[in-house]
């Protein structure tokens, strides 16, 4: 079922719904660490489970001369593969991040073929990020810069055009698609009007709904979305969500995602004298966000453990424990 068919659903049933958003074991682990993560939230029903993406990173190694060697490894591979044995084992839509960091437009091509020959008929698209020690996003020479052309790319293999136009007649690709929107904005943007319109060339593409990245504060979503209703975009859009867990958070989730964290929240998680009690606040405030957000009329929420379900379990049982 598509992203946008189970959304309709929930609201036609008055049942709101959530996902979760999971990386790829890495390289080297079995999948035994995400079905242990994954198998008590199924009591609760997850509309969808999200897979992420990494590209390449880069090390450097010391060679005998004393001179310094760079590397390329893959810590996270498997996204596509992990998909389909999440599918399998739940029989749950499966939703995989499609990056355009690190990858040609025929990489991108490939990974979508053995997406719809799995079965798997939801995707994200992302740039993604840059490597590490980059100061700007460099794309793959035969790749993409922008998340609007990889939403482009996917949308023409949902008519049958394939890059090079080699396939004179084939069966068409039923790609949902999926981007990626800022109630915060961007952190490359100089606004959020200006990233607004960069977000509606995205649907204006071919996406078919939007996922936020995570926010503290309800209001800022809420903002979002009717700024986004105002600019003329009428898809569905699915509040992100993330169960705060850790006092380091409070410098890492502002650093590394660009978000604001509100005061009462900071105040609250300073308080804390160790994490287990920074976990019960954490709790406690994605449960209030997500009431709040099923009470303004939203009907699914993408939450982000970061591959931490713990908190997760607590969370869907106090908002979706009684559905």
């Amino acid at each position: 079922m598509k992203i946008t068919d189970i959304i309709r659903k929930a609201e036609r049933e008055g049942r709101p719904r959530f996902a979760i958003e999971m990386l790829p074991p890495l390289k080297g682990d079995g999948v035994q660490s995400i079905f242990d993560a994954i198998d008590p939230l199924m009591e609760f029903e997850p509309a969808y489970i999200n897979v992420t993406c990494h590209r390449e990173d880069v090390k450097y190694v010391e060679r005998e001369d004393g001179l310094l060697e760079k590397r390329v490894v893959r810590r996270r591979p498997g996204t596509v593969g992990i998909s389909a044995a999440l599918m399998r084992r739940y029989g749950v839509e499966v939703v995989p991040h499609i990056i355009c960091g690190g990858l040609s437009k025929y990489d991108i091509e490939d990974a979508l073929i053995d997406l719809d020959f799995l079965g798997i008929n939801n995707v994200l698209a992302l740039r993604g990020d840059g490597l590490k020690g980059e100061k700007v996003f460099r794309s793959h020479p035969e790749g993409h810069a922008n998340a609007v052309d990889l939403v482009r790319q996917i949308a023409s293999m949902n008519t049958g055009s394939f890059i090079d136009c080699e396939v004179a007649h084939c069966r068409n690709s039923a790609f949902c698609i999926g981007v990626a929107g800022y109630p915060e904005k961007h952190a490359e943007a100089p606004n959020l009007d200006h990233d607004i319109r960069f977000l509606k060339e995205k649907v204006d593409a071919g996406a078919d709904y939007i996922v936020t990245q995570m926010s503290f504060d309800n209001g800022r979503i809420l903002d979002f979305i009717e700024r986004c209703r105002a600019a003329g975009i009428n898809v569905p859009i699915i509040p992100g969500l993330k169960p705060f867990a850790t006092k380091s958070q409070l410098t890492v989730l502002p650093q590394v995602f660009h978000v604001d964290l509100p005061q009462e929240l900071v105040d609250r998680v300073e308080k804390c004298s160790d994490n287990t009690e920074v976990r019960k606040v954490g709790i406690e405030w994605a449960v209030r966000q997500g009431q709040e957000l099923i009470e303004a009329g939203i009907s699914l929420l993408h939450f982000y453990p970061m591959g931490k379900t713990d908190n997760m379990y607590e969370i869907a049982r106090q908002l979706f424990g009684n559905k």
